[in-house]
């Protein structure tokens, strides 16, 4: 019962942190773009263009993490980027082909 309670809550966690993320990130690429769009643009239209461009980045980048932090295994308690693995090897054996 306990591991029922334990991924639930883990769940529940990850859901915490990506509704905290979004809204951080929609808010303060919102904020970005308002700054932006007020300091380059003088139509109204445009400047709310821009402010519409930063929220679309930020949702799109919270989207990002989110699901990255989702996929990740459950073992680990946070989502890091890893670089592909290539040997050493690989690449002296494709020479030696060539």
């Amino acid at each position: 019962m306990e591991t029922k309670s334990n991924s639930n809550s883990d769940v529940n966690a990850k859901w915490d942190a990506c509704l905290d993320l979004t809204a951080r990130r929609v808010v303060y690429s919102s904020l970005g773009g308002a700054f932006a769009g007020l300091l380059f643009f003088r139509s109204p239209v445009t400047r709310w263009a821009s402010i519409a461009f930063g929220a679309g980045i930020g949702i799109g980048s919270a989207y990002t993490d989110c699901s990255r932090l989702f996929d990740a295994s459950s073992s680990s308690t946070s989502a890091t980027l890893s670089a592909p693995k290539t040997t050493t090897e690989t690449s002296v054996s494709q020479a030696a082909e060539e």
